[in-house]
């Protein structure tokens, strides 16, 4: 296990899915954080490069970052300030047995969240933790990372809410219509149809068409309901 990251007391900054985007509130945070957890879609070497003039960084490869990132390992696993880790892109990837982690870090769904897991075998816990996207922000889905605090007396996490700019306030989607929608881009990406294409027949916003075709792709067997529910809808 790489413990390269070790250190007493630390306060480590957890983030996924920046898509080629470093916010200027994530910056203003990495001067204090002695590591930084990435947990994949980075989309660029570039945001890499930004981060570890900061602290090193300790990154997986998502399902967005090609060949640049073909170095970058699919998973990790590792200790941390007395802390063991697993880290990977996608939940599905996860290891079935996850007693041996305090921490593990996936992200993927743009969608924060904090889990605890008790084993009953091992009367410990593990926290399941997805810091979300800080990236572009997407339809009314929040701007979140995590911080990470260990102290000699335990370790807590923090979630980081970023507010958006206006011109990235989502638009009023009418769930109704939205649903409608959406099974219009499944059917048509069904039938081999692009997402230009698809706009322009039935009239729907480009960006939205492309983001629906998309979620459809990348995650297959997907209902419109889970779509919507990926939207944050």
């Amino acid at each position: 296990m790489n413990q390269d990251c070790f250190q007493k007391t630390m306060r480590i900054l957890i983030l996924s899915d920046t898509h080629d985007l470093l916010r200027p509130e994530v910056i203003d945070l990495l001067p204090d954080c002695s590591c930084i957890l990435h947990g994949g879609d980075i989309s660029s070497q570039k945001i890499l490069n930004q981060l570890q003039q900061f602290a090193p960084v300790k990154a997986v490869r998502g399902n967005n970052d090609k060949e640049w990132a073909s170095a970058l390992p699919l998973c990790l696993d590792f200790e941390i300030s007395g802390l063991r880790v697993y880290m990977t892109h996608k939940k599905k990837d996860l290891p079935k047995n996850l007693s041996p982690y305090d921490l593990v870090v996936f992200g993927h769904s743009h969608q924060y969240g904090e889990t605890w897991i008790q084993h009953k075998e091992t009367a410990r816990r593990t926290l399941l933790l997805n810091p979300g996207s800080c990236g572009p922000r997407r339809f009314l889905q929040p701007i979140t990372l995590a911080v990470l605090t260990v102290r000699d007396s335990g370790w807590a996490v923090e979630r980081i809410e970023i507010p958006h700019t206006p011109k990235e306030t989502a638009p009023k989607i009418d769930p109704g219509n939205i649903k409608q929608q959406i099974e219009i881009v499944m059917k048509e990406t069904q039938k081999g149809s692009g997402f230009v294409t698809i706009a322009e027949k039935y009239g729907i916003d480009p960006a939205l068409a492309e983001q629906i075709a998309r979620l459809y792709v990348t995650h297959p067997g997907v209902t419109a309901d889970g779509i919507m529910t990926k939207m944050g809808l």
